[in-house]
């Protein structure tokens, strides 16, 4: 195995110097003329059985070696890294400070790979943590709430000759142009007015126009080519119609519930609000916990690490430019890599670890969410390399629930808040740690079918390195080769 040692840099930043001697790279070496035989055509000889003598003639030892190292710079990084018990969390960037001979391959390769890691930081105390949270009030104004948004579901669109109004819903034709050029269309969209569903500035535009009436507005779009620009937006109303919602009788109730009366589905609304109100409890209770830690502890940020995600993100949405949302989003960015940070290492302290049956659960719950078949939505992931990450997830919700246990919850009357649902116990290793179905994964991500077959509890710490890009230095011959980078309109129906 190789030799290595490994220099702090900065709390996010270390630089491994790894040396190879010829023995180490001799697989590499013997690998390297496989490939090479398999891609060069030689006159006189079949692919892929050229003699090595002969690849060193007509190629060069040079490109032998440069191959070798390209091949195995990866697995010696990552040995390295396993040894030294680095969480790496970055790109590694790789200088080949010395190469071996050229002529017989004598002479050890010396490495130096750059990378950033995961902070070692001390978990903060619980003790003394009182988290508040918001009293459920499960009162007949809530209930009646929630019964309108389910005769709302049931409910009959009725044209009326008459200005718009907050939730009505209106038929659109809109056109958009920038600098008098149209660059978009569409026609019959259905639109309830105030949801602000569709573009930033039309509630204001059409509320008060009737049908047949038109007019104009300026918005930035939020998809296509043009996202983020700012356009003339053209609005026709073709027509508006009022819900019109049906009588909450016990006809209501059998038509919209398992239920013979309104009477027992009142009864079963009110369950569902006090459901909700817990639930809302919880979430509010996970987060207010992430927030007291942090405020406790000092986590420092790899720069580099932040300012790639950054720039993906503001790439993606066609907003580069856009400073004070780049701001916005390196605040969102920074405090995501601390909670991650803060929660890994909870985890890895309460030796959480991840079973196959959790990550399935979790991926049909995502699958869901994401409106995605779970077989389609698993083989997304995993030709995106993403299992990893919703392992990481994952342990990171079972550490969540581990820390909530240690604190104090009550609401806003003072009195004690029952989040059994929410909490998971430190070494019981079947503690449901994960909160109810609405928790979305941390990136969206699209991922592999489970096995069949149970697979071993996975560590929450695993990490999934990347790998080292070679950079040239100064006055030697051409390194490794860099290896290729990782790489609505909201309609309402009727």
């Amino acid at each position: 195995m190789a030799n290595s040692t490994v220099e702090k840099l900065t709390p996010t930043r270390v630089k491994l110097s790894i040396t190879v001697t010829p023995e180490d790279l001799k697989p590499s070496i013997k690998h390297a003329y496989e490939h090479i035989a398999q891609d060069v055509q030689i006159p006189g000889f079949r692919k892929g059985k050229v003699p090595a003598p002969i690849i060193d003639q007509r190629i060069g030892r040079g490109a032998v070696i440069e191959h070798a190292v390209n091949e195995g710079l990866d697995g010696f990084f990552r040995a390295a890294a396993t040894e030294h018990k680095l969480r790496i969390v970055g790109r590694p960037a790789a200088e080949i400070i010395e190469w071996p001979n050229e002529k017989d391959f004598t002479g050890d390769l010396l490495v130096d790979i750059e990378v950033d890691v995961r902070p070692e930081i001390e978990i903060p105390s619980f003790d003394g943590i009182t988290l508040t949270v918001d009293a459920i009030e499960t009162d007949e104004a809530a209930v009646d709430e929630e019964l309108d948004r389910l005769r709302a579901r049931f409910g009959t669109l009725i044209p009326v000759d008459r200005p718009a109004a907050k939730g009505d819903f209106v038929e659109l034709d809109l056109v958009a142009t920038i600098d008098g050029a149209e660059i978009d269309r569409a026609e019959g969209v259905s639109y309830e007015v105030g949801s602000g569903e569709l573009l930033e500035g039309i509630d204001d535009a059409i509320e008060s126009l009737t049908a047949g009436e038109d007019t104009t507005f300026r918005s930035k779009l939020v998809g296509g080519d043009h996202a983020g620009s700012e356009a003339e937006v053209s609005v026709t109303v073709k027509a508006v119609k009022e819900r019109e919602l049906p009588e909450a009788d016990d006809d209501f109730a059998q038509i919209a519930s398992e239920f013979d009366t309104i009477a027992e589905l009142r009864e079963s609304v009110a369950e569902r609000v006090n459901q909700q109100g817990v639930f809302t409890q919880g979430s509010s209770a996970r987060d207010q916990l992430v927030d007291a830690l942090l405020e406790k502890i000092e986590i420092p940020v790899p720069p580099q690490l932040i300012e790639d995600e950054v720039h993906n993100h503001l790439e993606s949405e066609n907003r580069l430019e856009d400073d004070e949302h780049r701001a916005e989003v390196t605040e969102a960015s920074e405090k995501q890599f601390r909670t991650q940070v803060l929660l890994d290492t909870i985890a890895e302290q309460a030796d959480v670890q991840v079973s196959q049956d959790e990550l399935t659960q979790y991926l049909i719950q995502s699958a869901a969410q994401y409106g995605m078949a779970p077989q389609e939505f698993v083989e997304a992931l995993q030709s995106s390399n993403q299992i990893p990450a919703l392992v990481g997830e994952v342990a990171r919700n079972k550490a969540l629930a581990i820390a909530l246990g240690k604190v104090t919850v009550v609401d806003t009357d003072g009195k004690a808040v029952d989040l059994s649902d929410f909490i998971a116990v430190e070494d019981e290793d079947d503690a449901e740690a994960e909160a109810p179905a609405e928790e979305k994964p941390a990136k969206k991500a699209p991922a592999k079918k489970p096995a069949a077959k149970k697979a071993p509890a996975k560590k929450a710490d695993e990490p999934e390195a990347e790998k080292p890009a070679a950079k040239k230095p100064a006055a030697k011959k051409a390194p490794a080769k860099k290896p290729a980078a990782k790489k609505d309109e909201a309609e309402k129906a009727e």
